[in-house]
């Protein structure tokens, strides 16, 4: 599909430094569409991790940790500004490592300069209280003071967006950063550390550690000297860096999987709500953990629906990411496409009907798959109840609104869903009833850096984004001045 090329070797950052691994190990990144190696990255492993940590705390205890929140504020705008300026190169950087359409990504890069507008304007807006108690003799204030170090791990399908969820909050707060970014989309969070240098931000607040397999993920997060992990990632992972975490009983966030459902009402907007089920599962080949992977639709516009999906899906243009007519590129690495080809033999295997798709691509092979509707999907079936992370979507009639909202409801997953329906009673009736973090109504997966995102269950815990995720990377301290200059007992509780 391509010439070959001498891969890129891209080395880590820690402490304002470009670094090799301890080991002198290396590993290739692989491009999805050609099956070539592209980049060239250090294998990391405990002892980068432990030169990164203390690189953090350096510059937590150093000169970012003088600097005054409005300072750090000026500072998170200026790499706004960088990456504006260098998005047309991370966007490309991104989809040479995990295949996804080069166009949705310069949508991304385009719009990460929000965030950090957006949260470099909170960075001094974070202001503690003073509190009346019960005692006259005592002025009390709090004062919001940066966690620390904070370990950002975070995954292969939108690494510098959900890196920049984490990391610009955790900014503004005044905190520190260790990130291992996935093993197989290194490059764009090395690229982007080094821009973190070109803004003007001390050497040491944001470190980068590569690695293949989960030696460096796992000493990350168990570290000892990390006062908070921020996950993004698989519920499997998430668990794994709950455990290693709590060990330590250093605080979490965990940003996981999901088996999000799209409403369908018999009032709906059948055109615009299966733009929303494309848009919904097979923009980034169904490759994002909010994807609306399960449709369930009114016995009485089901078939209809379903039409109108296969015939979206029978259209959708596969091939070079690189392309702007391209629609849909290939998975991001042998590990997924081999459990999307797996999900086909199940969901065969347990029933469902296959109305488009269900194989990989016979003309473009490689990590190509085609996008698949399933019919007569219920609950039990596999491709149903787990998530597949691929163009899969799977589609269920019901009868009612209770009855839809328990099909809904019925999974341990709980990260998003849609409501599709003209009656804005019902709208917000079901958005309530919902068990998840984000429902949209009348539209599918749109994210904004002043609304909260997160999930229940199997989804994980807490929330990115919103003014409140500042709170999130910042410990509160109670100060009580004495105002009266008595003595008092000092057997007895003041």
């Amino acid at each position: 599909m391509s010439h070959s090329t001498t891969p890129t070797y891209f080395p880590m950052h820690v402490g304002g430094e470009d670094r090799a691994s301890a080991s002198g190990r290396t590993y290739l990144s692989l491009n999805p569409f050609t099956g070539e190696a592209w980049a060239e990255v250090p294998d990391g492993n405990a002892e980068d991790v432990d030169a990164a940590v203390a690189a953090a705390r350096l510059a937590l205890q150093g000169e970012w940790g003088m600097l005054t929140p409005t300072r750090r504020g000026v500072l998170l705008r200026r790499l706004g500004e960088l990456i504006a300026r260098d998005s047309a190169y991370l966007a490309e950087l991104e989809t040479r490592d995990n295949g996804k359409l080069l166009r949705e990504m310069l949508g991304q890069m385009a719009s990460l300069p929000d965030w950090y507008a957006y949260f470099g304007g909170l960075a001094d807006k974070l202001t503690g209280d003073v509190i009346a108690t019960d005692k006259p003799n005592f002025h009390v204030y709090t004062r919001h003071e940066p966690v620390g170090v904070v370990a950002a791990i975070t995954p292969w399908n939108s690494p510098l967006m959900l890196l920049t969820w984490k990391l610009a909050p955790a900014l503004a707060a005044g905190c520190t950063m260790v990130i291992k970014p996935s093993d197989h989309t290194p490059v764009s969070t090395i690229a982007l550390a080094r821009l973190v240098d070109e803004a003007g931000f001390p050497p040491g607040v944001v470190n980068v550690v590569t690695g293949w397999g989960p030696e460096t993920g796992k000493a990350l997060s168990s570290h000892p000297g990390v006062d908070r992990v921020a996950f993004t990632g698989s519920t499997e992972v998430g668990r794994l860096i709950a455990h290693a975490a709590a060990d330590n009983l250093t605080r979490s966030s965990l940003e996981l999987g999901g088996k999000s459902a799209q409403l369908v009402f018999a009032d709906a907007d059948l055109d615009a709500a299966a733009n929303g089920i494309v848009g919904g599962v097979f923009a980034a080949t169904g490759q994002t953990c909010m994807a609306g992977s399960r449709v369930l639709v009114h016995a009485d516009v089901a078939e209809e629906l379903t039409a109108k999906v296969v015939d979206r899906a029978r259209r959708i243009r596969l091939g070079d990411p690189m392309l702007a007519e391209t629609e849909m590129g290939p998975v991001a690495n042998q590990r997924q496409y081999d459990t999307v080809t797996q999900h086909f033999a199940w969901a065969v295997e347990d029933g469902a009907t296959v109305a488009y798709g269900g194989r990989a691509d016979p003309q473009l092979g490689g990590l190509f798959v085609q996008p698949t509707v399933l019919t007569d999907a219920t609950l039990q079936m596999r491709s149903v109840s787990q998530e597949i992370f691929g163009p899969v979507v799977a589609i269920t009639a019901f009868d009612d609104e209770d009855e839809a909202v328990a099909i809904a409801n019925g999974t341990e997953f709980g990260l998003a869903g849609s409501v599709w329906t003209s009656d804005i009673r019902r709208a917000h009736r079901v958005a309530a009833a919902l068990r998840c973090g984000t429902v949209w109504i009348n539209a599918y997966r749109v994210v904004a850096p002043q609304v909260p995102f997160g999930g229940v269950g199997l989804s994980g815990w807490g929330r990115e984004n919103g003014a409140a995720a500042i709170a999130d990377y910042t410990e509160t301290k109670a100060v009580w001045v004495e105002l009266s200059g008595a003595t008092r007992d000092p057997f007895v509780l003041g």
